[in-house]
């Protein structure tokens, strides 16, 4: 372990630069207004091990939101405030094999609920059962459960991607809606409401360190590596991460599970954020994305690393 960790740290910036290349392959994302700009040839990473040893490797200081990596986090927050059997009535456990923003198969397949909690829909629905009297409340405890994630209490949400995510989301509103006429979200359920909510929390401002911390807890069955403190319950860290194998890199998870083998969640501003069980922590940021909303040159990058180290979920 050692001798790897050693060789990572030569060889991660050199790695780094060939997979910058294919930034050329990609845009940034401009459906949100405030992402499109971005560093279109950026591409950083930070890797931290549970001893709490850290490396850092090209524009790792870029500052960028969560967006849909938000989601993996939210799950974990709903199961720890409502347990398993209340949050899977409202969202099911499989991939769709649709765009992440996609309301096709809440018409077309019973019992009209959202596949999964990592696609736009899902996340709504986890969304409006996170625990709080107000919607400001909801997304407090939401930044909060950060705050303790990462160890930095000066997270913040980016108010002009949050206000430009609230401007712009038409479709988001009309996924809601749906749900609502499902009665995913119950008839007193405000959707606007509900929507503030996942706005807010797809727009906390972040870092590659920020995802590298939060993602070695979860490669740490959900415990805090420095002091053992059991931060997420084990078992809803290990359905979160199933659910990252199955769905976290939208229409391209079945590819990425099989060229890089470990459990990863993207997010449309360029973060990835991935780990390898029992070891590493790894968060990503390349803003220039593929046609399926993943950064180019970050899933390059991860499936180099992966095979050039062996990598793998078994």
């Amino acid at each position: 372990m050692h001798n790897e960790w050693s060789q990572l740290k030569n060889e991660l910036p050199e790695l780094l630069e060939q997979s910058r290349k294919e930034t050329i392959h990609g845009q940034v994302a401009e459906y949100i207004p405030e992402l499109a700009h971005a560093p279109a040839q950026g591409l950083g990473i930070t890797i931290a091990d549970r001893q709490g040893n850290v490396i850092h490797a090209g524009d790792c200081s870029i500052s960028f939101t969560l967006q849909s990596i938000s989601k993996v986090f939210t799950l974990m927050l709903a199961l720890m405030d409502n347990g398993e059997e209340t949050v899977f009535t409202k969202v099911g456990k499989e991939p769709t094999g649709d765009d992440f923003n996609s309301m096709l198969k809440l018409e077309l397949v019973e019992p009209g609920i959202p596949f999964n909690p990592l696609i736009n829909a899902g996340a709504i629905a986890v969304s409006s059962m996170i625990k709080g009297k107000s919607p400001q409340e909801k997304a407090g405890r939401v930044l909060e459960f950060f705050h303790t994630l990462t160890g930095d209490a000066s997270l913040t949400v980016n108010e002009k991607v949050y206000l430009s995510e609230k401007r712009t989301a038409h479709r988001n509103r009309s996924l809601a809606y749906f749900l609502k006429e499902n009665q995913v979200l119950d008839e007193d359920t405000d959707v606007e409401e509900v929507l503030d909510v996942y706005f807010r929390h797809c727009s906390i401002e972040t870092n590659c360190g920020h995802l590298a911390a939060m993602a070695v807890i979860l490669a740490n069955q959900g415990a805090d590596p420095a002091t053992g403190v059991q931060l997420i319950p084990k078992r809803y860290v290990q359905i979160a991460k199933t659910f990252m194998i199955s769905c976290g890199m939208y229409n391209a998870s079945g590819e990425f599970a099989i060229q890089a083998g470990i459990p990863a969640k993207s997010g449309v501003s360029g973060g990835i954020l991935a780990l390898v069980p029992g070891r590493y922590g790894i968060g990503v940021i390349g803003p220039a994305l593929n046609s399926k909303g993943n950064s180019t040159a970050g899933v390059h990058l991860l499936e180099s690393l992966s095979r050039s180290y062996g990598w793998s979920m078994f």
